[in-house]
């Protein structure tokens, strides 16, 4: 018996059944791969937050680090732990991804980092309470230094007084610039530098009973603005605090304790070339110190 070609409706009925089931294969890849992708960033996410307690917590612990200072030298080892772990988590974190093993080493690291906070904690009270005693002791010494530099300073004004009533002094030290007529006869009072050719300085050597009589040596330095002293002669010299200076002026005084007036004159060589502009300093010196200052200027 010959057999039946399948008709045109089987076919189609087979081909209906393949689409349904086509369609439902379809659906659950699509469904599975809204779960997976679904899974990925919930695991991103975890990642993310993770890595982000990782960076606040070692920020918290390098600020506490840095607030005690010195004293957090004390647990370089705890915090060489701290450090250690922190780098395993993160490798973790850049390579594999397993949450609860991450969780749990950072889990540990927290309670690694809270008894270095309790430790410094103690040990800041410790060194607070040592620091108030040692204050106190300090307190207590510096007092006593306070009152045997008082009584040193006492001894030293005294000293200092008896020094200060030992040497002469020169007051209201003047310098007056002149021009000079009829060839150095007559003298005019200037101010300015392409006029002056003679610098008269005058002061008071003050009243000091105290002060031994005899002969006493006065140098006057004049000094340019350029820091130069005028000299008559590269020889003209003295020594003040163990050093050799340069005089402009000299005079010899017979000192009897008294008050007594000094002038001396100063008179430019060369008449072709004008002073220099600017303030002049003048300094008197006797007794291996300086006794008065003043000061000019010229225009």
């Amino acid at each position: 018996m010959e057999e039946q070609p399948k008709s045109p409706r089987n076919y189609r009925i087979y081909f209906a059944i393949l689409a349904i089931l086509l369609l439902v294969l379809l659906f659950w890849l699509f469904i599975q791969r809204s779960q997976l992708l679904k899974l990925v960033k919930e695991k991103e996410a975890e990642k993310i937050e993770m890595q982000h307690n990782l960076d606040s917590l070692m920020t918290e612990h390098d600020k506490i680090r840095k607030s005690y200072g010195a004293l957090s030298d004390s647990l370089k080892a705890k915090d060489s732990l701290i450090q250690a772990n922190a780098l395993e988590i993160k490798k973790l974190l850049d390579t594999q991804w397993e949450y609860n093993i991450i969780r749990k080493k950072f889990e540990r690291l927290q309670k690694v980092a809270q008894g270095y906070v309790h430790q410094m904690d103690s040990l800041y009270t410790v060194n607070r309470e040592l620091t108030a005693e040692n204050d106190r002791i300090r307190q207590v010494v510096k007092t006593e230094q306070n009152r045997n530099q008082s009584l040193m300073k006492d001894k030293e004004d005294l000293k200092q007084k008896m020094n200060d009533a030992a040497y002469i002094k020169a007051y209201d030290v003047r310098a007056t610039p002149y021009k000079l007529k009829s060839g150095g006869t007559k003298e005019q009072v200037t101010d300015k530098a392409s006029r002056t050719g003679r610098i008269r300085v005058c002061f008071t050597i003050g009243e000091n009973p105290l002060v031994a009589s005899g002969k006493k040596i006065i140098y006057v330095r004049i000094e340019r603005p350029d820091n130069v002293v005028v000299i008559k002669s590269k020889y003209d010299t003295f020594v003040f605090n163990g050093q050799t200076l340069s005089y402009s002026l000299r005079e010899d005084i017979a000192y009897a304790g008294k008050s007594m007036n000094v002038c001396l004159d100063w008179t430019k060589k060369d008449n072709d070339k004008p002073a220099m502009k600017g303030k002049y300093i003048v300094s008197v010196f006797a007794d291996d110190k300086e006794i008065g200052a003043g000061s000019f200027d010229l225009k």
